[in-house]
């Protein structure tokens, strides 16, 4: 599990689920139980605000070059949302601080315990003011989320969780974190340029240069595949999320299907590579339905490969599939 977050580096995880399912995707006995062993107990697992102003989920080695990289950018964008939510620099201010003893003191907490206890010192925390303070904590590297509390996510200190604390690295080490960026993007998603690096990043499109202009005439490894069988891939799954160009694998007239805008990128269903429906996922209990909406007719060797990955999802998930 851990060799496979290093690969794909950061797997978007606004929505925990879908990151399990994710890593599902490319391993053929993880467990979602193994996933949350490794974010809770092991430690090796943990979720951070890096690209693309979103949650993502990497290995705990990556966390503080990734944080220091991307953080810049984020705190910008930060500042300027927690201004329209009325939350003024003091209160920000105010917030990190309160984040930072509470952890020490009380940790781990769950955001709704972080509201309650800003709440406690008159800061505001209505809206989207909570996320958006609590991302600054985690941005500053004070706060990092890892461990599962009643099976939601709750924040730590970042320094206790990683034995350091994350901070911003200095302009001598930002180039030589761009060219490891590249490296490590490039590894699985070859062939790429720099502006499906920006995309994937959020980086601008100057840093994905410089970053590809570090490696020089350096191959890059071959990229994970979708393969030629059919999979289910969950929602901002990476190989959906890996370029800015998706036309390779989703034909504009079913484009709207799977980013049907917002942000939102369905779960899909993949064969060769290719886009050819999407599906949903139903637990009942102990069983789970699993509903595909095909573009067009499947065919059979299709209609195969997505029953054996149905069952591997309701494995993986320690569930009974819904036939």
């Amino acid at each position: 599990m851990d060799e496979i977050v290093s690969h794909l580096l950061a797997v978007q995880a606004q929505d925990l689920h879908s990151a399990r399912l994710a890593l599902r995707a490319r391993s053929s006995d993880l467990t979602a139980q193994a996933v949350d062993h490794a974010l809770t107990v092991d430690r090796s697992l943990v979720v951070g605000w890096l690209g693309r102003g979103t949650l993502h989920l990497v290995h705990r080695d990556d966390y503080p070059w990734l944080l220091s990289l991307t953080a810049p950018a984020r705190a910008t964008t930060n500042r300027r949302r927690l201004r329209q939510e009325g939350v003024s620099e003091d209160d920000a201010e105010r917030a990190v601080s309160v984040i930072e003893k509470a952890l020490a003191a009380e940790g781990p907490l769950t955001r709704p315990d972080l509201a309650a206890r800003m709440e406690a010192h008159e800061i505001p925390t209505a809206g989207q003011a909570t996320p958006h303070l609590v991302m600054l904590a985690t941005l500053r590297g004070i706060s990092v989320l890892g461990p599962l509390e009643d099976g939601v996510q709750a924040f730590v200190l970042a320094e206790d969780w990683l034995s350091t604390r994350p901070g911003s690295s200095g302009t001598g080490a930002r180039p030589e974190a761009l060219s490891r960026l590249a490296q490590r993007y490039l590894k699985g998603h070859a062939p790429a340029k720099p502006m499906d690096l920006a995309a994937w990043t959020g980086l601008s499109l100057r840093d994905a240069r410089a970053a590809f202009d570090s490696l020089g005439n350096q191959e890059a490894a071959e990229a994970e595949s979708a393969g030629t069988s059919a999979r289910l891939l969950p929602a901002f799954d990476p190989y959906l999320l890996g370029w800015k160009d998706r036309s390779f694998m989703v034909q504009d007239a079913h484009r709207r299907r799977v980013h049907p805008g917002g942000g939102v990128l369905r779960s899909t269903v993949v064969a060769d590579g290719e886009a050819v429906g999407t599906w949903s996922l139903r637990r009942d209990g102990e069983r789970i339905k699993i509903n595909v909406y095909a573009f067009e007719p499947l065919s059979a060797r299709v209609e195969r490969d997505l029953q054996r990955d149905a069952l591997d999802v309701a494995r993986f998930e320690r569930l009974t599939l819904s036939r």
